[in-house]
Formats: C-alpha cells, structure tokens, sequence
C-alpha cells in the first residue's frame, strides 16, 4: 500500500520538512537491509539509536525518514519529524491495517506460534491471497513491519503475536485489531517475567480481549488453561484437540517417524485423513488448529489436506537432515522450551531403525526459579529412551544431565559442554553411521554453531 510522505505525516501526527509527493515504496528499520524509496524509521533500541543512522538511510537513497532527535539532513530530503519513532511506526501500521480493512487471524501461544501461522496461512491461501508474519516477525517492531507490507489485493492476513511480559500482546491487537484469534497453548516460558504459569495465560488470553467483529477464537481444548479462556469470552468459540473432545477432533495418529504423522480429523459427520510431513504428534495439534480456521472459512476439505500434505518445516523447526556417513539429524535448534523439547525427546524415543538415539539438549533461558527443576524434568524424559547419550550445553543443563543420572542414565552417556562450539567438536567425534540426533535448545544458545561443526566434518545431503 504505498502512501505519500505527506499521507503518512497525517496518519502519524507528525510535521513534514521537505517534499510531500513522495511515493513511499516500503518501510525499514534497519539501514542495512534499506532499499531506494523506502522509509526508514529510526527506532530506538536497549542497545541501538537509529538516528545515527540517517546518514546511511540518505546514502542508500530512501524516500525519507521518520526522526524523534536531531538527525543527519540533505536538500530534497523529506523527514517527518514526532514525539516517537516507535509509536508513529505503530501508529502507520493501525492507519494502513484500518484502510485495508480486510480480516486478519491472530496466532499466539508458549509453542508452535510460527509453525501453527504457516499452517493457517497456507490452508488459507488456497482460496485467498494471504499476507503472513516474516518468520517470527512478532513483536512491537516486527508486526507493524508486517502489516505494512500489506497490498491491496490480499483479502486475509495471518499475524503471529509473541510475548515476554504482561500486555505486550494486548498492545501489538490494539495495532493489527484481529478479527479471530488461536492460542495453541500455555507452557512455562518466559517464567523468569511471570509470577506463575496461570500469569502467562493471562497475558496470552489478552488476544481474545483485543479481538473486533466478528470476534472468534480456536481454541486448543487439550490444553486446560487455554481452554479455561473459555469462559470469559463472548465471541464465538471453535475447538480443537487430540486428546480432548471438540469441535474439531483427531481421532487417530500413525506415526510415521522421520516422514511425520498420518491422522484423521472427525468434525460433524465427517472423517478426513490427513498426511503432515512434519515431525511430533504436537505438529498434528497445530495442523488441527489450521484445519479449524480453513473449514470456518468454507475452504474445501481437499484443499485443506493438500496444504497440510505440503507443508515444510520454517528453518531450524525439525528440518531432517541426512548425513551420507550414515547417521541422521533433526534440526530443532530455534527454540527450547520444557513442554517442546520433552514433546521432542517422545518423537526421538518412538523413532525406529536406529542404532543410537542422542539428544543435544541446549540451556533453556528464561524460566525463572524453577529452572533448575524444569530442566531436571526433561532429563528424567530422556532417562526413558533406551540408551540415550545426553549432551547438555550451558549453564542449567547439568541439571538436566543429573536428571537423567537419576533416571538411570551410566555417567559414560552423560556429556556437558560450556557452549555450542565445544559441543559441536564433541559430537564431530562422537557420531557413527546409524545415529540420529536431536538438536534442540533456547535461542541464545546458538546451537546451531554445534551443528555447522557436523556439517563441517561431514557430508550432508541437504537440497
């Protein structure tokens, strides 16, 4: 939707210097991705000011930029001067989501957000023209950007919401005002900000409160803190579960190892089989999530299971990648969280034809005073598989390997190391043709650097 700079001053109340006419062609906070025409934005950060940035923005030949300090000028260079460059960026996105007008599905919860987005987004793009999150571009920057790169053929959008602390997620439905919102689930993340799981839920539920008309929620009825939200909703309310009874229900699961799951979806009178290349029975429940926004929006029954049965995994979300020395590896290193990587750790035990199953278990952050004991928990989990090697990285995982110790795990499979990279020349020695392993761990760990060490020693068959 490309505005004039004098449009976009309006919308965010803020005053002009330099040509108005301009036709902006995108928007950016960030100088090194800028494009010619684009506007740049300069936000403040904890550890960055875009206004020493204006001088690049200048160089790079963007439309303008959108300051809130002195900044970096030139003749015939249009900047829209506010009281903040954070809120105008929101404020712009409000203005445009308002013009567009079309129907949006926001998606939230502990786990699953990014994938359960793409599910939606491509069920509902087989009868739409869908505009989807960038990756996980879900926070007070990432969705304005989003909305922005509405264009007016879209007839739906489908915008991933995350969150760290109390209402966040209240804010970033005042910007895009959903329509319908899904939250696949409350696990214990981010607990270092919260007083209690039930904390989290509150603050997740914050999407149903922002939702505008027509107002309806899917909601994951296995999960009982989700399905609690419930009752304090006005809405109308479409659930899903594996476990549970609901609306929209799976009532069987052949698991089909690295080649993902068979199930079959049960809603009305109607049976459907359905095939997801993705790995984990908790993939099916956010398949189910996208079933249940494609049936409410009367796409057919046959093009919803063609959308789940083409789905890829996003980049480090349980990628499969093989190895010609024999062994094979899930890629899971995005993120880590207690209730993922035990729902992980459950796939790796299920999993038949290996020789050796090892989990490479990164620090999980952010889990406040019950780390500790979340982490020893997975470590019990991973006591249940039948020979696991177990190798911790950082900080709290040796909680985690004393977990599996108590489990019954012989100290000889038990391996710590202080970071990714020292992990990664541990498992460059360590692996042997008819191993799997199962990398997953927090982001800040960065254990995909553990990974690069495999690939650096070995031969992988990745297209």
């Amino acid at each position: 939707m490309n505005l004039q700079l004098d449009e976009i001053a309006k919308a965010v109340g803020g005053t002009l210097d330099g040509p108005g006419n301009v036709k902006v062609r995108g928007y950016s906070i960030d100088t090194r991705t800028l494009n010619p025409g684009e506007l740049f934005f300069a936000v403040k950060g904890p550890r960055f000011d875009g206004h020493e940035f204006v001088k690049q923005a200048i160089e790079k030949q963007a439309a303008g930029a959108v300051v809130s300090s002195p900044a970096e000028s030139a003749a015939n260079f249009s900047v829209v001067r506010v009281g903040s460059t954070l809120d105008a960026l929101q404020d712009l996105a409000r203005a445009v989501r308002r013009r567009w007008g079309q129907p949006i599905v926001g998606v939230t919860g502990s786990a699953g957000k990014t994938t359960t987005k793409e599910m939606i987004a491509s069920v509902l793009g087989k009868k739409f023209t869908v505009l989807r999150s960038i990756g996980n571009f879900n926070n007070e920057f990432g969705l304005p950007l989003c909305l922005l790169r509405v264009e007016r053929s879209q007839t739906m959008a489908v915008l991933e919401m995350g969150m760290s602390a109390k209402g966040e997620i209240r804010k970033l439905a005042s910007i895009a005002e959903p329509n319908e919102g899904v939250i696949t689930n409350v696990n214990p993340v981010h607990l270092e900000f919260f007083d209690s799981i039930d904390g989290i839920a509150e603050a997740k539920a914050e999407l149903l409160e922002g939702l505008v008309e027509p107002r309806i929620a899917y909601l994951n009825n296995d999960d009982s803190r989700v399905r609690a939200m419930a009752r304090k909703f006005s809405g109308k309310i479409v659930t899903y579960g594996v476990k549970s009874v609901a609306a929209f229900k799976v009532q069987q699961i052949e698991d089909l190892g690295l080649g993902g799951s068979a199930f079959t979806v049960h809603h009305g009178r109607r049976d459907v089989n359905f095939v997801l290349p993705l790995l984990g029975t908790h993939n099916v429940a956010n398949a189910l999530a996208a079933v249940a926004v494609g049936v409410t929006h009367e796409v057919p029954w046959e093009d919803i299971r063609a959308a789940v049965a083409e789905m890829k995994p996003e980049k480090m979300r349980g990628q499969v990648i093989k190895f010609k020395e024999g062994f094979a590896v899930v890629d899971d290193c995005y993120n880590s969280n207690p209730k993922a990587l035990t729902e992980m750790i459950r796939f790796l035990g299920r999993l038949q034809g290996y020789s050796r199953k090892i989990i490479v278990a990164g620090e999980m952050l952010e889990l406040g005073s019950e780390s500790g004991e979340l982490h020893r928990a997975c470590g019990r989990e991973a006591a249940r598989i039948d020979g696991a090697i177990v190798v911790g990285i950082q900080g709290e995982t040796r909680s985690l390997l004393d977990g599996a110790c108590e489990g019954g795990v012989d100290d000889e499979r038990l391996h710590f190391a202080a970071d990714a990279m020292q992990a990664g020349e541990l498992l460059a020695h360590m692996v042997k043709p008819g191993d799997v392993v199962l990398f997953k761990g927090s982001r800040g760990v960065k254990l995909e650097l553990a990974l690069n060490a495999l690939r650096a020693r070995f031969s992988s068959m990745e297209s």
